[in-house]
């Protein structure tokens, strides 16, 4: 296995989050399956998925949970074929309501493989 570059994982992050900001079912399903292995597992401490079926489903029930929000990138730590980075939920350009923090790792395809993420702030806690 060729070693990802630090540039292919930080667009793979953005990419990451694309599909979490596309409300077109469509679209969101075309984007999770260029981004993610078809065996991708997404764990956080709410859920725990594997298959795009799966991840596709977890990310429309987010948005569901969470309409009109969006998610932005923060700075991108990389190497090999890791990423780490954090993010934020909210209104366009207002306090976000959520802010977590994801670890990406890439297939040897250069697809997602896995997501572990943590959940710094979120409503009500």
């Amino acid at each position: 296995m060729s070693e990802i570059t630090t540039s292919a994982l930080q667009q793979l992050a953005e990419r990451y989050l694309a599909v979490w900001n596309e409300t077109d079912p469509a679209a969101r399903r075309k984007l999770v399956d260029e981004v993610w292995a078809e065996d991708g597992r997404y764990t956080d401490p709410l859920a725990a998925v594997v298959g795009r079926d799966a991840v596709d489903a977890l990310i429309g029930a987010a948005q569901a949970q969470f309409p009109g929000l969006e998610f932005t990138l923060g700075p991108v730590d990389a190497h090999h074929d890791i990423a780490r980075f954090t993010w934020n939920l909210g209104p366009a350009g207002a306090e976000p309501v959520v802010i977590g923090f994801d670890v990406l790792v890439a297939g040897p395809d250069g697809r997602i493989g896995s997501v572990y993420g943590f959940l710094d702030r979120v409503p009500g806690v």
